[in-house]
């Protein structure tokens, strides 16, 4: 498998959490939210057709806000990030948001509003090792392309508990098949350790086309290596 990691990772972290039992766990948002989403995509689809063998971008608003078919115009993709979502909407959608395109690359981004609202590493991780396993109980030989939670300046507070659930996300791409993890984080922090203010909107959370530059200059090798 490929394991694509920018920084060594924090050994002293990685056997913190790993020794740790689940914490009290956060309770997952109510994920029917999303029925007319995927209703008004189900709809769109219907009428529209899709590329075989495609690489679906799947994840919170920052997939969303990503204009992946104008980035990657060499690669057929489908996008269907939803605003909001939590890494446990992933896997309950995941046959409506990436199953029936069967794709042959799933790029997933979650974690960022998992960890602001109160989750802590093994729970997060745990909801996407789920997502892994459904998408390869349908698919095994799909690959499934873990984009690291990065840090963003309105939510600095979660950053030790992102920090954490990468360093697991790391280890389990490391070990397991068709599981591939990649550091979106690193460049956009500066040599203080602090989110560099022009790759972030003025929400403090999404992030700028400069941003999306740079994450797309780190994902074009990995997807050109899986197709």
């Amino acid at each position: 498998m490929l394991s694509f990691v920018r920084t060594p990772a924090a050994v002293a972290v990685m056997m913190l959490v790993g020794a740790a039992t689940l914490t009290a766990q956060v309770a997952d948002p109510d994920p029917t939210r999303f029925v007319d989403f995927f209703e008004d995509q189900a709809t769109y689809d219907a009428e529209n057709s899709f590329p075989e063998n495609a690489i679906v971008f799947v994840g919170s608003s920052s997939i969303n806000y990503w204009r992946t078919a104008q980035y990657f115009p060499q690669f057929p993709v489908i996008n269907r990030g939803f605003g909001g979502s939590h890494a446990s909407d992933a896997t309950y959608w995941v046959k409506e948001a990436v199953l029936k395109y069967d794709p042959s690359v799933v790029v997933y981004y979650e974690g960022d509003n998992d960890t602001s609202g109160g989750k802590k590493a093994d729970q997060v991780f745990e909801d996407m090792r789920e997502f892994a396993e459904a998408v390869h109980a349908e698919a095994p030989g799909t690959h499934v392309v873990f984009l690291s939670i990065k840090p963003s300046p309105a939510r600095m507070g979660a950053w030790p508990e992102a920090v954490a659930t990468n360093v697991l996300l790391e280890s389990y791409a490391a070990h397991n098949y068709n599981i591939h993890y990649v550091d979106v984080g690193s460049d956009l922090l500066d040599r203080n350790g602090q989110p560099i203010p022009e790759l972030f909107l003025s929400d403090g959370i999404h992030m700028t086309p400069p941003g999306y530059a740079l994450w797309t200059g780190l994902l074009t090798p990995v997807l050109a290596g899986l197709r």
